[in-house]
Formats: structure tokens, C-alpha cells, sequence
């Protein structure tokens, strides 16, 4: 394989950020709404009304799970991005692999940030706008399509629990044969 030239590669930790900015700012809003509905919820069980206790805990829970989930969705996300990166270095663009990742704006966003690291953002941004994907589509096409999606496998599976992606390719080390 003919090397090619790369753009500047960031550290893992700001693509990792970039991959999941909607979800690293839904991460910091459930942490703050649980810190505020677990203090409305010991409020309630000083008052000892059982249904302000029920109300306010049930408000807890919601929030404070949440954030598990979020933190699991910006791992599946990452090892998404892993993927895309390495499909898009090894094949170009094709719209096949862009398609793997549109099915919802964090699966977009990690197939972009791939895509942008690589130099080919804009013709991914392209291909989704091709494809009828406008910049307020944030729920997931699934959601809109299956309303029982919440009990299939594939939704658990894909959404919070994706295996670890070990990448193909060293993009740091690269750049820097590259460049010497």
C-alpha cells in the first residue's frame, strides 16, 4: 500500500471528545439533574410523604442511570469511530461504509470525525446530505421506525455494549514516517 500524506493527528483523547460532544454534554446535564433530584428526593424523605418520596426518587433513578448510559453510548461511539477511520483509510470514501454509521447523529458524528482526520470529511458530509440526513436529525432513524426498539438484543447490543475495536492502523505513527 502506497503510503499517503495525513493530516494532523490528534491525540486519542481529544478524538474521543470530539466523537462524543452531544453525549459528553448529555453526560454533564444528567449529572447535574441527578445532583438536583437527589436533593429534592432527601428533602421528601425528611417531609416523609410518601408520594413527594416516590415523585422525586423516581426522577433520581431516571437521571442517575442515565448517565451509565451515556457513558457506554460514548464508548460504542469511539469504537465506532475506530472502525470508520480504518475502513475509510483503507477503501476512500465508499458509500457503503459511510452508510454502516447513519443511522444516528453520534454514529454520523464518529464516521465524520474518522472522515475529517483523514482529510475526506467533506465528502461524508456530502453523502449524508445526499441522503436526505439534515443537521436536526438527532434521534436515531431506529427509534422512529421500531417503537418497540427498547426489547430487541440488537438495540443494547449496537447502542451501549459495542466490543472493544482494536484499529488496524498506527495513524500517529504514520503521520510521523510520513512527515520525516
Amino acid at each position: 500500500m502506497a503510503r499517503r500524506q495525513l493530516p494532523g493527528q490528534p491525540h486519542p483523547i481529544v478524538s474521543y471528545y470530539r466523537v462524543g460532544r452531544l453525549l459528553h454534554g448529555s453526560l454533564l446535564l444528567f449529572l447535574l439533574e441527578s445532583w438536583v433530584y437527589w436533593i429534592m428526593f432527601e428533602n421528601a424523605l425528611s417531609t416523609g410523604i410518601p408520594l413527594w418520596t416516590v415523585f422525586w426518587g423516581s426522577f433520581f433513578l431516571f437521571s442517575f442511570i442515565h448517565i451509565f448510559l451515556v457513558i457506554m453510548d460514548g464508548w460504542s461511539r469511539y469504537q465506532d469511530y475506530k472502525k470508520a477511520k480504518d475502513l475509510f483509510f483503507s477503501y476512500g470514501f465508499q458509500p457503503r461504509i459511510a452508510s454502516q454509521f447513519i443511522g444516528s447523529k453520534c454514529q454520523r458524528s464518529a464516521a465524520i470525525e474518522a472522515s475529517r482526520e483523514l482529510g475526506m470529511n467533506e465528502v461524508v458530509k456530502e453523502y449524508y446530505r445526499d441522503q436526505g440526513v439534515k443537521w436536526f436529525h438527532y434521534i436515531p432513524y431506529f427509534m422512529v421506525q421500531d417503537p418497540f426498539f427498547m426489547i430487541r438484543k440488537a438495540f443494547w447490543k449496537r447502542t451501549f455494549l459495542e466490543k472493544h475495536y482494536v484499529p488496524k492502523y498506527d495513524f500517529h505513527k504514520m503521520q510521523l514516517q510520513t512527515t520525516a
